[in-house]
């Protein structure tokens, strides 16, 4: 069996500036999307851009069933995980991650001067569910002075 071709879709751009913004949010880490539902014919893909202002997280949070890949743009960044937010992976530009579903996490800007910028995208949708606040002084080495 073989998938018919579609002759009368056409690609949908999302020009800079017009991303869709009323997405999902948690806490400092901010998330517009190029290419989503919300606002394409995309029905299995959320692609867009996540930043982190100098020194600023995400809170706790994870992404329920979709499997997510992030890449840095611009900025160093750390993802904190497992038991108590404990174990941590530190990224710079240029750097691939991928965040298996339901895995809570923290994002964090680790520089307190420039800008945090990720490329994530998710499948099926950006879901992101919200877990209680962490103290700052449990993550290690992150600090918003």
């Amino acid at each position: 069996m073989t998938a018919e071709l579609d002759t009368t879709a056409v690609p949908i751009l999302t020009r800079a500036g017009h991303e869709h913004t009323d997405t999902a949010q948690s806490g400092g880490a901010v998330r517009v999307s190029g290419v989503s539902p919300q606002h394409t014919a995309a029905t299995r893909i959320w692609y867009g851009k996540v930043t982190n202002e100098p020194g600023y997280r995400s809170l706790p949070h994870h992404h329920g069933e979709a499997e997510t890949g992030g890449y840095v743009l611009t900025g160093v960044a750390r993802i904190y995980f497992g038991e108590n937010y404990q174990n941590y992976l530190d990224m710079q530009a240029g750097d691939f991650v991928f965040v298996p579903p339901f895995m809570p996490h923290v994002e964090a800007n680790m520089s307190t001067t420039e800008e945090l910028v990720w490329l994530t995208c998710r499948t099926p949708d950006n879901i992101v569910v919200n877990l209680p606040e962490v103290d700052d002084s449990t993550l290690e080495g992150y600090s918003r002075a």
